[in-house]
């Protein structure tokens, strides 16, 4: 049976833990590795390596912290069938979505790169007589990360290039499910010339968050999981004094108007509903129709979502994989069952899909319910899975209302030919991330990703500006040079 080890040193470690974890392929059902939990003293022993390695990585010249994260750029580009290929494996998701997740955490990569002239300060001469003003930002000094199963790589990057580019150590601890693309990904950054300990990796469960929490030597800790955990996670950082970066859960609604392009929309609602088996924060898991397209939107919308290819991760033609543990598959088939006794009419149902040779996978197929209603426990609660909610409406006020009231705020998305209704929408949606005419409106890494209301925590969203100002502590200096007793200026050379 493999053993996943923990990264530090610059290398793979196996940990001296009994306590063990074990994995299981989503495709199949078997088991096929062990994670230990780490210890505490293991724990510790890596904080202590870590506050070394930082101090001396806060010193080094931030063009050469720029020139390493172009070289670990570089081997993602050459590497990165590879990491897709361990992404599909121990995730599920197909190769086609793997890749797709790896490009958009390769894109902040890129932005970190720019870290020369993302830190650049502000200056202004003459504040006062003879007196300057300005700023500068450092590191915080020891970083972590907390990360969900759904996006192993490309979460972790939202994260960890940003703040080892603004001069922190970053300790990674990526769910238990998903461990092995981190640590390849830490591979690659050591050899990109990463000093030893800049970044490490740490395995295990709740424990292990825990003591992320509690150390005096953490300054910040950034999370993507559910809106439980990311509460849990804002009131102990709170607790210890520790910026944090938490975000939550979602349900995300688009409202197709009247005057939209039908099958533009239909298409968009297939990959936003149904990619990635619908295990993403960003998913579209409610649909709003207006008005009199209600009955050719469903019968396109069951038309479309009948042809996605349920199958085998690495299958090339796959469009859809298993979900990641048969727990969590049990858990969205009590979703199902909950639909149908609260009353939705199920119009598609996934519960009984079986593929040959792959019986023991986690597997579900996509699943639609119409004429839900907001009271209804799948309108509700986040499902993370292949389940899409119809609600219909009459007007477009009636969508507004449905959308701000609900619990989450992460993203929205409004299909419409009309620019004055697309412009409302996108002034006055309670909702951090608005698509137009646009799916799943995840910002580039330039921008940054964050929600609103129960989707956040802390505030603080991930990568882009916010990201830079979150990693860093701000500094002002006002200064001026007095004159001698004398009244003459101080000697100082001449410029000739």
């Amino acid at each position: 049976m493999k053993i996943i080890s923990n990264f530090y040193d610059g290398k793979f470690i196996k940990s001296e833990s009994t306590d063990k974890l074990s994995l299981f392929k989503p495709t199949t059902g078997e088991e096929y590795a062990h994670i230990p939990i780490t210890t505490d003293k293991e724990f510790q022993s890596i904080i202590d390596k870590m506050k070394i390695a930082q101090a001396s990585w806060a010193n080094t010249p931030i063009t050469k912290r720029s020139s390493i994260l172009f070289k670990f750029k570089n081997l993602i580009e050459k590497n990165f069938d590879d990491i897709a290929r361990i992404i599909s494996e121990e995730h599920g998701k197909v190769f086609s979505d793997a890749k797709g997740s790896l490009q958009r955490g390769l894109e902040v990569v890129d932005f970190a790169c720019g870290i020369p002239h993302l830190l650049k300060g502000n200056h202004s001469i003459n504040v006062g007589t003879n007196v300057d003003s300005f700023d500068i930002k450092q590191p915080l000094g020891l970083c972590a990360g907390i990360t969900p199963f759904n996006f192993p790589a490309m979460v972790p990057m939202w994260m960890f290039p940003i703040s080892i580019a603004c001069g922190n150590a970053f300790m990674l601890k990526p769910s238990e499910k998903v461990p092995q693309c981190s640590l390849k990904l830490g591979e690659l950054l050591n050899e990109a010339g990463l000093p030893e300990n800049v970044l490490t990796i740490v395995n295990g469960d709740k424990s292990v968050v825990d003591k992320i929490l509690q150390s005096p030597d953490i300054s910040s800790v950034s999370f993507v999981g559910s809106t439980p955990v990311a509460k849990y996670i804002y009131t102990e950082c709170a607790k210890y004094n520790k910026r944090v970066q938490a975000l939550g859960g979602a349900k995300n609604h688009m409202l197709i108007m009247e005057d939209a392009n039908l099958e533009d929309a239909v298409n968009g609602l297939i990959g936003a509903a149904f990619g990635s088996a619908g295990e993403r924060c960003m998913a579209t898991s409610v649909a709003l129709p207006i008005g009199k397209i209600q009955k050719p939107f469903m019968k396109l919308l069951k038309e479309k979502a009948s042809q996605i290819k349920v199958g085998e991760s690495l299958d090339p033609q796959s469009e859809m994989g298993p979900l990641i543990t048969k727990e969590h598959k049990e858990k969205v088939l009590s979703y199902i069952e909950k639909g149908v006794s609260e009353g939705a009419t199920l119009e598609m149902d996934g519960r009984n899909i079986n593929l040959q040779g792959f019986e023991n996978g986690n597997f579900v197929g996509p699943t639609i319910f119409n004429n839900v209603s907001t009271d209804m426990t799948i309108y509700q609660e986040e499902i993370f899975g292949p389940v899409l909610s119809v609600v219909n409406l009459d007007h477009f006020d009636d969508a507004m209302n449905i959308i701000n009231t609900h619990e989450f705020g992460n993203g929205t998305s409004i299909y419409t030919s009309n620019g004055t209704l697309a412009r409302n929408f996108m002034k006055n949606v309670q909702i951090g991330m608005v698509g137009i005419n646009v799916p799943i409106p995840v910002p580039m890494a330039f921008y940054s990703f964050g929600g609103w209301k129960g989707s956040i925590f802390g505030g603080h969203g991930m990568h882009g500006e916010e990201g830079i100002n979150f990693y860093t502590k701000r500094k002002t200096i006002t200064s001026r040079w007095p004159e001698d007793v004398a009244g003459a200026s101080l000697n100082m050379p001449t410029m000739k």
